[in-house]
C-alpha cells in the first residue's frame, strides 16, 4: 500500500525537500511558455511557487493549468525542490491538481490600482502581498506586547469600551445611545486602569479606543487599538525605562521574527535593529522648541508640536527619543506638576524616528486630591463623572506613572508604511466606513 500523501502549509515547505507533499492554495497569478506553467500560490502562511511541466504531466492537468483563474482555491500536489532564484528559495514541482472553488472575474488585477480602489476593495485586497506582510508584522508585535507584559510583571487589566465621561477632557467623542441617557466610546482607558494599579501594582489594558477627530492625515484613525500601562510605586524614570524596553524588544521581535515580511515592504532591518540601542535621548520641550526656533520654525513655547516639527526632530535625532516636561496648558489634568515650576508637567511623548512622529504618551499621575478636583472644574468638567477617580487620592494613594503606546502608529513605523491605514485590517477614518 502507497504511503498516504502528507498534507501541510507553505511555511512548513522547507522541511518537506524531496517528498510529494499537498497544499490547499490560492492562485495569485500565473504566467507560461506554452510548454511550462508558473503558479504564483498563497495559502495564509507563506507565497510559492508551483511549476507545471507539460512533458511532465498529463494534457488535462497541464491545460487545467493554463486555464486556472486568479484566486481560484484548489489542492496542489507536487514534489518540493530547493530553488536559489526566488526569495522564498523552494518551488513545488506539480503533479495533480484538484480544483475546490471557481474564480470569475477578480477585480484586484496585477496592474496598478488607485488607493481608494483597493480600500474600497479591502476584503479582497488583504490576500496580497504588502497588507499580508504589514498584518503579519501586526500579529508579531501584538504577541509580543502581551509577552513583554507578562514578562514584566504586569497584570491584564481590561477597561470599559463605553464610558460616561472623556478622560481627555475633549469634546471628540462617539456618543452612543445608553437606555436612559448617553454613553462614549472610550478614547482611552487610562483612568481605568489607574484604579488597576491601585489593585493590582502594575496593570495595563489592550483594546479599541475612538476618536472623533476631523482629521485626515496620514497618522490619524477614528477606530485604533491602544496599549494603557499603569505602574503603582513607580516615577516617572522608571516609567520612560519601561517605555523604551518595550520599544526596543518590540523592535527586535520583528526583525528576529519577520524577516520575509520586512523584505517584502523594502522594510531594511539593520535600520530598525538600530533602533533597540538604550537609552533612549531625553529632550526637554524647551530645548526641542530652542531648537525648532534655531532652526526657522516659527514656533511659540507653549503650542503643541505638529507634523514638520516632529519630523525635523526625528531627522535631528535619528533614533526614538522621549520629549518630555510639556507646558501644562496643552496635557490632561491629570498629569503631576513639576517640582520647581508651575508651568509644565512632569509627561513624556516617545517620538518615532524618521518623521513618524509620536507613538507613546505617558506622564507621572499627580496624587492630590484637591488640585485634581480644581483642575477638572477650571476645564469644565462635571465632578459627579470623576467622583470614582478622586475616591483613588482620598484611599491610600501612592505615586503611579502610566502611559499608552498607539498600536497602529508603532506598526506604521516599524513596517515602513506610508498611511496609517495600511496598518489596520479594515481603517476607519474621517471618509471611510465600508467595507
Amino acid at each position: 500500500m502507497s504511503e498516504e500523501i502528507k498534507v501541510i502549509r507553505i511555511e512548513d515547505v522547507p522541511h518537506f525537500v524531496g517528498q510529494t507533499v499537498k497544499i490547499g492554495v490560492w492562485l495569485r497569478q500565473k504566467r507560461g511558455s506554452g510548454k511550462i506553467a508558473f503558479l504564483q500560490l498563497r495559502d495564509g502562511t507563506g507565497f510559492m511557487q508551483g511549476v507545471v511541466v507539460s512533458a511532465d504531466v498529463d494534457e488535462a492537468l497541464f491545460k487545467l493549468a493554463e486555464h486556472l483563474k486568479q484566486e481560484s482555491s484548489f489542492y496542489v500536489t507536487g514534489e518540493i525542490h530547493e530553488d536559489s532564484r526566488s526569495s522564498f528559495g523552494y518551488e513545488m514541482a506539480v503533479s495533480a491538481i484538484d480544483m475546490v472553488g471557481e474564480s470569475e472575474g477578480y477585480p484586484i488585477t496585477p496592474k496598478e490600482h488607485g488607493t481608494d480602489f483597493l480600500f474600497d476593495q479591502r476584503h479582497l485586497y488583504l490576500r496580497h502581498q504588502k497588507p499580508y506582510a504589514t498584518l503579519k508584522i501586526r500579529d508579531e508585535i501584538i504577541r509580543g506586547i502581551y509577552d513583554f507584559f507578562y514578562q514584566d510583571g504586569f497584570l491584564k487589566f481590561d477597561s470599559p469600551i463605553l464610558t460616561d465621561s472623556a478622560p481627555e477632557g475633549t469634546t471628540e467623542l462617539f456618543p452612543v445611545d445608553y437606555f436612559d441617557q448617553t454613553a462614549y466610546l472610550s478614547q482611552t482607558g487610562q483612568l481605568y486602569v489607574e484604579a488597576g494599579a491601585m489593585a493590582f501594582g502594575k496593570v495595563y489594558d489592550f483594546g479599541p479606543t475612538f476618536r472623533a477627530e476631523k482629521s485626515s492625515t496620514r497618522r490619524h484613525l477614528t477606530e485604533f487599538w491602544m496599549i494603557d500601562a499603569e505602574m503603582a510605586w513607580m516615577h516617572q524614570e522608571q516609567s520612560l525605562d519601561v517605555q523604551e524596553r518595550m520599544i526596543a524588544y518590540l523592535i527586535q521581535r520583528v526583525v528576529d521574527n519577520c524577516q520575509t515580511e520586512l523584505e517584502m515592504l523594502g522594510r531594511d532591518a539593520d535600520k530598525l535593529r538600530s533602533y533597540t540601542k538604550l537609552p533612549f535621548p531625553r529632550v526637554s520641550y524647551d530645548d526641542a522648541v530652542k531648537l525648532l526656533q534655531d532652526n526657522d520654525f516659527d514656533i511659540k513655547w507653549g503650542v503643541d508640536f505638529g507634523s514638520p516639527e516632529e519630523t525635523f526632530l526625528a531627522n535631528y535625532y535619528k533614533t526614538p527619543f522621549f520629549v518630555v516636561n510639556f507646558p501644562k496648558a496643552i496635557k490632561a489634568f491629570y498629569m503631576k506638576r513639576h517640582p520647581t515650576r508651575d508651568d509644565v508637567v512632569i509627561s513624556a511623548d516617545l517620538m518615532a524616528p524618521e518623521g513618524y512622529g509620536e507613538i507613546i504618551g505617558g506622564s507621572e499621575r499627580d496624587t492630590d486630591y484637591d488640585y485634581l478636583k480644581q483642575r477638572l472644574i477650571d476645564q469644565h468638567l462635571d465632578l459627579k463623572e470623576y467622583d470614582w477617580y478622586l475616591d483613588l487620592r482620598k484611599y491610600g494613594s501612592v505615586p503611579h506613572s502610566g502611559f499608552g503606546l498607539g498600536l497602529e502608529r508603532f506598526i506604521r513605523f516599524v513596517a515602513g508604511e506610508d498611511h496609517i491605514r495600511e496598518t489596520i485590517p479594515f481603517p476607519r477614518t474621517l471618509n471611510r466606513l465600508h467595507p
